[in-house]
């Protein structure tokens, strides 16, 4: 058997698959939590060594449930842009800066204003969540920290080190993330001079290596703590749910990956390099040689009707399942409430990590089941502008595949085909994520031709979800209003925010 072991660092824990390349199949998956720290608004933070404890539990488990096989190959996918400064031998200086963490906005802004062409690939300046950004806000706000730092990288990066004992960087990452120019193959030092971090290339992991590339076999002690029976190649990811891509086969350009949870994050691939203005990207070679990725997104999606549903209500699981149920039943706009899903920022299109969520219409009739229901329209009315500023740029969208937290809310699944009145493919009871890892450790093992190939390997079953068009057009005029509302409100909700982090009116 072509056995695969990969393994998806999610912001509330990590999951291990193992997938059968012979059979086609998923043979088990296993998960372990670990915990989030919000120390600040807008701050939020991990401990790397609890995503290695986490790592080797799930791991362990599914392993001895599978009877602990021999595994060709091995891949991690992580979340994007998790930040974290450490020793050249792995040590945490600091806990990590999770992806969600947005206390770099302001240097963010100064990326914006360097002009410096590599830039372009990331639509002209780096987000708030990114690492450059978070890099400057470290040296500039704990240069201890920094000064001893040997090694500043991400979640991944650091996952693959204690694996293969080896610091290398995945070329979608730096491409997406660190303003590695994967055209020439280099970094560009003068632009980290300019945002005054000369430092910072000579702490990042300097060799980089394609997604799917052959890392090398993993070391004897990461074999132990994984429960491994032997020691299978390390094959490079990437970002969570752009490795999805690969997973979910939408890697042709025409087709899009949208995956709910957490965030939405909304990914697809062209032909060639056009300006994608209010997205990120288009990024040369990020995914596969020869195509451009770009990225769009919510930072805010499942976590609102989370924060809804757990911090403020307090709900069970029972709870949560009548709450839903009572949204369902109020037509779309009947609530006649309006939200604006910016309670972390906007990823796409605005790229405004200044912005935050507002809920229009308020009064004293409304309960719980009003809230939530609009909470989800207007997070579908946030995926339905991503698709809306495509089509104004002229992206040919002919199919789109879903999976993540779409599948556990049918509510809001509904809300985002109706929203943006298109078909979508759900990928059911699969972790894209963990398959398109999956594919890529084949491909770094060398059991397929290349990565298009792997993709096509582990491509899954889908169910179609069709739009409703009497709702469509009802979000069409909720849209309308959405744009308003934002278009309107922008300018105080930056001043908003400005005061929280200040403490300041």
């Amino acid at each position: 058997m072509a056995l695969l072991l990969g393994l998806d660092f999610g912001t509330g824990g990590v999951r291990a698959g193992l997938y059968d390349l012979a059979a086609c199949r998923m043979l088990g998956e296993q998960e372990a939590a670990y915990a989030t720290a919000y120390p600040q608004p807008g701050w939020a933070e991990q401990s790397p060594t609890d995503w290695w404890q986490a790592a080797g539990a799930a791991t362990r488990a599914l392993l001895r449930a599978a009877g602990r096989p021999e595994v060709a190959g091995i891949c991690v996918a992580t979340t994007a842009s998790t930040v974290m400064a450490c020793r050249e031998d792995g040590t945490p200086l600091r806990p990590a800066l999770l992806w969600m963490d947005c206390r770099a906005a302001e240097q963010a802004d100064r990326t914006a204003r360097s002009g410096h062409p590599v830039l372009a690939y990331a639509g002209g300046g780096d987000a708030a969540e990114w690492l450059v950004p978070k890099a400057m806000w470290l040296k500039e706000h704990e240069p201890d920290s920094y000064r001893q730092a040997g090694i500043i990288c991400e979640c991944l990066d650091y996952v693959n080190f204690l694996l293969a004992g080896r610091w290398v960087g995945s070329r979608m990452n730096a491409t997406c993330k660190w303003n590695y120019d994967s055209v020439a193959a280099r970094f560009h030092d003068d632009l980290f001079a300019e945002l005054g971090i000369p430092e910072l290339p000579d702490k990042l992991p300097r060799e980089i290596v394609p997604v799917g590339g052959a890392i090398g076999r993993i070391q004897a002690s990461a074999m132990e703590h994984l429960g491994l029976a032997n020691r299978p190649v390390l094959a490079q990811g990437g970002i969570d749910a752009h490795i999805g891509m690969v997973g979910a086969a939408t890697m042709a350009p025409g087709e899009l990956l949208m995956i709910g949870g957490t965030s939405v994050v909304q990914l697809f691939q062209l032909a060639a390099g056009q300006a994608v203005p209010g997205f990120w990207g288009p990024y040369p070679h990020a995914l596969v040689d020869d195509h451009w990725l770009v990225e769009a997104g919510q930072v805010s999606a499942g976590s609102i009707l989370s924060w809804y549903a757990n911090d403020m209500f307090g709900l069970d699981r029972q709870g949560m399942a009548e709450l839903v149920e009572a949204a369902s039943r109020i037509e779309v706009g009947g609530t006649g409430l309006l939200t604006l899903d910016f309670f972390m920022g906007n990823r796409t299109p605005y790229r405004d990590p200044h912005l935050r969520g507002t809920v229009l219409g308020l009064s004293l009739g409304h309960d719980r089941a009003d809230l939530y229901r609009s909470a989800v329209e207007g997070v579908a009315l946030g995926s339905a502008n991503v698709l809306r500023r495509m089509g104004e740029l002229g992206i040919d969208c002919r199919r789109i595949v879903s999976a993540g937290g779409f599948e556990k809310n049918r509510l809001w699944l509904q809300a985002t085909v109706d929203a943006i009145g298109l078909p979508m493919e759900l990928a059911s009871g699969t972790n894209l994520s963990i398959l398109g890892a999956a594919a890529c450790a084949a491909n770094g093992a060398g059991l397929t031709s290349d990565l298009f190939a792997a993709s096509a390997a582990v491509m899954p079953a889908t169910v179609t979800v069709e739009p409703d068009l009497t709702a469509h057009e009802r979000y069409q005029a909720l849209l309308e209003d959405y744009l308003e509302a934002t278009r309107l409100l922008a300018p105080l909700s930056r001043r908003l925010a400005a005061a929280q982090r200040t403490g300041h009116a």
